[in-house]
């Protein structure tokens, strides 16, 4: 309990960590900075200072809590794979980071690369979590939670067979083809692949009794 409570307030504490990198260029900033990116890296949506220096990092740290209790929540937490959870608990830091990088690189003139940054970071994820997720056994706030795959302990191992296998590779696609500058919207079609296929197979395994 102390470990995870240790965690949570390591992970919430990166979350707000880009505020201080903010704060140091903050005379240095424009009014407004870029907070959302098209496809080809090219600003789209624009937020005002204070609330990209502040309340972006903010909103991921709340997001950062509100996973926390929710996997601390999950009446089936005794099977969650405890390096799969604290994986999980890193994404919304991980994702701090970046954005916060971006925007604040991005309003001092520099060219920050989103179209390949934020693929690559995606990737990443998909390739630690596809590693895991076979691991896992049935909870209610990881995997696919599908009412047959909560309903069969063999659907569930078989599906996330599956899915890990399928989210290792949507991963290791995501970072080949954003380092070599290849069609950005490979991340929509991996993400729809990943999601779609284990659902599928799911359904299937359950029609044959399974």
């Amino acid at each position: 309990m102390k470990r995870n409570k240790k965690l949570l307030i390591l992970t919430t504490l990166v979350c707000l960590l880009p505020i201080l990198a903010g704060l140091a260029v903050y005379s240095r900033l424009p009014a407004e900075l870029p907070t959302h990116f098209g496809m080809d890296g090219t600003p789209d949506g624009w937020s005002s200072r204070p609330m990209a220096v502040f309340g972006l990092p903010c909103l991921l740290a709340a997001g950062n809590l509100l996973l926390y209790f929710t996997l601390r929540s999950d009446p089936k937490r005794a099977n969650m794979n405890k390096t799969l959870a604290t994986l999980c608990l890193w994404i919304f830091p991980a994702m701090s980071l970046l954005t916060s990088g971006i925007t604040l690189g991005e309003g001092l003139g520099y060219r920050m690369h989103v179209e390949v940054l934020v693929p690559v970071l995606v990737g990443v994820i998909f390739l630690l979590l596809g590693n895991y997720l076979p691991k896992t056994k049935q909870c209610y706030t990881m995997g696919f939670k599908l009412p047959w795959t909560l309903n069969s302990e063999e659907n569930w191992n078989r599906t996330h067979r599956l899915a890990g296998f399928l989210w290792v590779i949507a991963g290791l696609v995501m970072i080949v083809a954003a380092l070599l500058h290849l069609w950005s919207a490979w991340i929509f079609v991996m993400l729809l692949v990943s999601a779609l296929i284990p659902t599928v197979y799911s359904y299937l395994l359950y029609r044959k009794g399974i």
